[in-house]
């Protein structure tokens, strides 16, 4: 008897320690797990949303990407909430021309833009009757079919148009307006350490042809970028204020862009 109950008590006081080390170590897990998600997020990738359409077809509005922090090295701009640590970047790569990348607004080094990279240092950018030139040469522009979207509740037809770049890389351009504010320009110089971004919803982007001091974005520094877009992990059809419904759960499968999902950005 005194045998048995020994095995009880043994039993017992086995399972309240059991017990109560599930719950520490799912707190240490917990916590490991967040730590984890933070240090991914700071030094490898940092997840993004596309808020407007200045990059459509390539990205659209309601899209989540995941941005490589790896791609350009660091700067103190890929920390959260910038410390002046340092200034240039750390295990720096240069952006490629074409690369679509997230970076910091010169104008007030905090909102976070993502356009692509059209112009290196050193280069001349020009638009002529809505076609880019870069030193002098024009960038194939070819027709590529229609984009179909939706602006103030009505749906529109906008020209498509595909551009190859020197270095072979060839993307979808938007051209809404034949003869938009920004498709005559003047030449523009890129400064050493400097790159010049252009959205490819051409009519509709505030870009670095827009230098104004106080409204526009000019060029970009090195310093600025945060990163380069890789991938689309989830997309949502919010273009529209009603098109996805947040108060009507049942709809969410629907308004879902699922064929976005895992959707390399190029």
């Amino acid at each position: 008897m005194p045998l048995g109950g020994a095995e009880g008590a043994s039993w017992m006081s086995i399972g309240t320690k059991t017990s109560g080390s599930s719950w520490s170590e799912t707190i240490i897990i917990v916590v490991e797990a967040l730590a984890i998600a933070m240090l991914v997020r700071i030094f490898f990738y940092q997840p993004f949303n596309i808020p407007s359409g200045s990059m459509k077809e390539t990205l659209l509005v309601g899209d989540y990407l995941f941005v490589s922090k790896l791609s350009y090295g660091y700067s103190r701009f890929s920390f959260p909430f910038s410390p002046n640590l340092f200034s240039g970047r750390i295990l720096g790569s240069e952006p490629t021309r074409g690369d679509v990348a997230v970076f910091k607004l010169p104008r007030d080094n905090s909102t976070d833009y993502i356009k692509r990279v059209i112009g290196l240092p050193g280069d001349e950018i020009q638009m002529k009757n809505g076609q880019l030139f870069i030193n002098g040469q024009a960038v194939p522009k070819v027709p590529a079919g229609t984009f179909t979207t939706r602006e103030e509740g009505r749906e529109r037809t906008i020209p498509v148009y595909e551009e190859t770049l020197p270095n072979g890389v060839k993307y979808k351009v938007l051209d809404s307006d034949p003869d938009g504010p920004y498709d005559n320009t003047g030449v523009y110089k890129v400064p050493p350490g400097n790159y010049f971004m252009m959205g490819d919803n051409r009519d509709n982007s505030t870009d670095s042809r827009v230098q104004s001091a106080r409204y526009g974005v000019g060029y970009v520094p090195f310093e600025n970028f945060i990163g380069r877009a890789e991938i689309i992990f989830f997309s949502a059809d919010v273009d529209d204020p009603d098109a996805f419904r947040w108060w009507s759960p049942w709809t969410w499968p629907f308004d879902i862009r699922w064929n976005r999902f895992f959707h390399l950005v190029r």
